[in-house]
């Protein structure tokens, strides 16, 4: 049995006898090997061992913990990591990602033998692994932009999920585990002033411990999460900190204005990028790549930049706000689906046999405006959740039997994607709505796809990356609050922006969300280049069968053109799968 963690070509081998051994290969991402009583254990990202008020970051401590009792460590492991551990007395081995999924590991079995890796790049390399397609990894890739887990693109190629372990060995199963798992409590909690001294001095304290060891600066966008690390950065530091973040010179996209505005009330060492058509052009074959599975989030192309930007003003380390959306009800949907959500207040008889007859039946009266308000308004509340949660989906909205090639989806099941996000929604179906939402983005915005995003484009720079919003106190903390203090009727975040109110500048915890959003569709319009790229892109998914030629014509052709924003990020996903399907010869 052979094990691979393996961000590099080249490093050290750990074996512990004929067929049974770790081996970890590189020192990308901060690898520690580590040995202490017949234990050997590879470990990356920042792992802390919490004993009550204490935490040791020592690899050795980690060790004996994992030695005395596996479980009851792992229970206790914070911050982010992916460890691989065997012992050569127990004869089994553990392999763990963190709480939230900020690092990986892929793994498959080859004849009973467990294979596994930090990507699927590795996982493939090893002499025996098959590398096959799987069709319904691409569909859900193309349904949710990214690769969702557990499955991967591959046949029989799986990732670990959060906040689970697999264990392996002669007696073991070898089928993950959870270690830990998001448990929302409903229940009002402590005073309002106690519960935000409390956040301030966990907060604090996370964005201490994030910036320790390294030369450390902080992604800035201007928004609620970045701004509030940034600023702690800077509460703690006898220098200013050091703060990076992009703009684009298009109406509608750039929000330098709030980051500077943040950095000038922080007295931040502040520093600026614009990107810029070309810029996206030259990296996107790049960035396609660089994944191990396809990945359609365009906000990786800015996070490239803005981390090598970064490195080279001598960063080692970024801290990214990642996180405070989906810990603290942050996300645009959440006041949405509380509006939605209101209508199935409304007692089930009087919406089946009265509103519902009245309302969703084909008149002439519902082409009057308010009429019509109201008719769409039921369309949306009626499903319950979280069939109500994909309604923006753009699959949805195409339909798939527009959008693909007839064999591709004969191969398929186009409701794959759906189970996955009920499987996701079950343990919380009684939770209060925002708690759902939060534990559904969790896995879908955060862990498939944003912490992706920043961790592979920083490795990507050669930077560290850190994300003290996740952490494991802070994420504790978070499940104790009480739902109306995450959502107050629409207001998002209530909490968050009340506790730091004194804090953060105004005009910044007043703004809208926005980030650092690439406007792709402009572009991709307004830039012969980029659109180049993308028709040759899309080429390729043609000629696999994948997508239906008629659907590519007339998106490129009419429907990008008039919706740019809403359609060009079809075009860009579509893209991003064939240039990297172009990139691995698959």
């Amino acid at each position: 049995m052979l094990a691979t963690n393996a961000p590099a070509a080249a490093g050290a081998t750990l074996r512990s006898s004929p067929g049974a051994g770790l081996a970890a290969f590189g020192a990308g991402a901060g690898l520690t090997l580590t040995e202490f009583d017949g234990l050997l254990l590879a470990v990356v990202g920042h792992p802390r061992l919490r004993t009550g008020g204490a935490s040791s970051a020592d690899p050795a401590d980690l060790a004996r913990a994992l030695k005395r009792d596996p479980r009851e460590a792992l229970a206790r492991i914070g911050g982010d990591f992916a460890l691989a551990a065997w012992d050569r007395q127990e004869r089994r081995g553990y392999l763990a990602v963190d709480r939230i999924g900020v690092h990986q590991l892929v793994y498959t079995r080859i004849n009973g033998a467990l294979v596994f890796a930090s990507t699927l790049d590795l996982l493939g390399a090893f002499p025996g692994v098959r590398r096959e397609l799987s069709s319904q990894g691409l569909f859900d890739y193309l349904f949710y932009h990214v690769s969702p887990g557990p499955q991967t693109v591959f046949a029989e190629q799986h990732r670990v999920p959060p906040g689970h372990y697999l264990e392996f060995g002669p007696r073991a199963s070898v089928q993950p585990q959870a270690y830990w798992s998001m448990r929302f409590s409903e229940e009002p909690g402590l005073r309002l002033d106690a519960l935000e001294e409390e956040f301030r001095s966990l907060l604090s304290g996370a964005v201490a411990e994030a910036s320790e060891g390294a030369a450390t600066g902080a992604f800035l966008s201007g928004g609620t999460d970045s701004s509030t690390i940034s600023g702690m950065l800077s509460k703690l530091r006898s220098a200013p900190a050091r703060t990076f973040s992009i703009g684009f010179d298009v109406a509608g996209f750039d929000e330098m204005e709030y980051a500077r505005l943040a950095a000038r009330h922080f007295g931040c060492e502040h520093h600026e990028y614009y990107v810029t058509p070309k810029d996206v052009v030259d990296a996107v074959p790049m960035i396609a790549a660089s994944y191990d599975q396809p990945f359609g989030n365009a906000s990786a192309i800015p996070t490239y930049y803005c981390a090598r930007f970064a490195r080279e003003h001598g960063i080692a380390r970024l801290l990214a706000g990642d996180g405070g959306d989906e810990l603290f009800g942050g996300n645009e949907r959440y006041a949405k689906q509380h509006l939605l959500g209101m209508y199935q207040h409304i007692p089930a008889p009087l919406r089946r046999f009265l509103i519902e007859p009245l309302l969703l039946a084909s008149t002439p009266l519902h082409r009057v405006p308010p009429l019509s308000k109201l008719r769409s308004y039921i369309e949306q509340a009626r499903p319950p959740m979280p069939q109500r949660y994909e309604s923006y989906n753009l699959l949805n909205h195409l339909g798939v039997g527009n959008v693909f090639e007839p064999d591709f989806l004969a191969s398929i099941d186009t409701r794959h994607p759906h189970q996955l996000m009920a499987e996701a929604h079950a343990p919380f179906a009684d939770a209060s709505l925002v708690n759902q939402m939060m534990a559904i983005d969790l896995r879908f915005i955060l862990a498939d796809g944003d912490l992706p995003k920043v961790t592979r484009m920083c490795e990507l720079a050669d930077v560290d990356v850190a994300f003290p919003l996740l952490d494991d106190r802070l994420v504790e903390f978070s499940q104790g609050l009480s739902a109306d203090l995450k959502l107050r009727g629409t207001q998002l975040r209530w909490f968050f922006k009340h506790a730091l109110k004194d804090f953060l500048p105004r005009e910044i915890i007043t703004k809208q969300k926005h980030g650092f959003g690439l406007p792709v569709g402009a572009w991709l319009v307004g830039h012969p280049p980029l659109r180049a790229l993308a028709v040759d892109g899309i080429a390729i998914l043609r000629k696999r069968g994948i997508v239906q030629s008629r659907f590519c014509d007339d998106l490129l052709a009419n429907k990008l053109p008039k919706h740019p924003a809403y359609y060009g990020t079809m075009v860009w996903v579509l893209m991003m799968l064939g240039l990297w399907l172009d990139s691995r010869e698959l």
